[in-house]
């Protein structure tokens, strides 16, 4: 069974996962947004008290709400770190984007893993994939975990709206042709987690969605 738990971190607001394999523990941490202190204890105390083995890393996209606690997962946990390449250059605007905010932290570790559409996340017997799904970065790709009817669609689909298109690379319609050609084509009962705010369902954004409805 994967079991998801949800941390809301940073200025931004930004959801951060975790997610496991309730059985053999083993688990990833989706964005990691944590950005001070108190988050980062946070953090580590849920993983040492449910005894996880935290081994993956992975950026949906390299905003830098969604990597501000790259380095700290790695430094930390020593964790296999995942990111779309076509975001790559993201990481090295970071340092940048953190002066405008007034916020330091330590740079981000290069990554392990490029995430393409052929790329598989394992946690014990469960199995995601992940669905390429640009327009709000370059990159940007979307976990699904097709058995579990779960999605973690990052900064692509919100509950009822979805992501600007006006920070580096992105682009509207090409966001808009990635969720209604990888998103909306997902049964209506899978769960959307995004990056920010509350969870929704492909069903009701398809039917309540005012960006998506014709």
């Amino acid at each position: 069974m994967l079991k998801i738990q949800r941390f809301v971190f940073n200025l931004f607001h930004e959801n951060t996962f975790i997610i496991c394999d309730e059985i053999t523990k083993i688990a990833a941490v989706i964005d990691p947004g944590m950005y001070d202190e108190s988050e980062q204890k946070a953090f580590k105390a849920f993983v040492n008290q449910n005894s996880l083995q935290l081994k993956y890393c992975i950026n949906t996209h390299c905003h830098i709400d969604h990597i501000l606690g790259n380095a700290f997962v790695k430094n930390e946990f020593g964790t296999e770190l995942l990111i779309p390449k076509e975001d790559e250059f993201l990481l090295d605007l970071m340092i940048a984007e953190a002066d405008k905010f007034a916020i330091t932290l330590e740079p981000s570790p290069n990554a392990d893993t490029y995430i393409d559409q052929s790329t598989k996340l394992f946690l014990g017997e469960i199995e995601g994939t992940f669905l390429s799904t640009p327009g709000h970065s370059p990159g940007e790709f979307s976990l699904y975990f097709e058995k579990e009817k779960v999605l973690f669609s990052g900064d692509v689909l919100f509950k009822e709206s979805i992501g600007r298109t006006d920070l580096w690379g992105g682009n509207y319609e090409t966001l808009l042709s990635s969720i209604k050609t990888k998103l909306l084509v997902l049964p209506d009962d899978v769960k959307v987690y995004p990056g920010h705010e509350s969870s929704t369902t492909i069903g009701h954004e398809r039917a309540r969605n005012p960006f998506l409805i014709n």
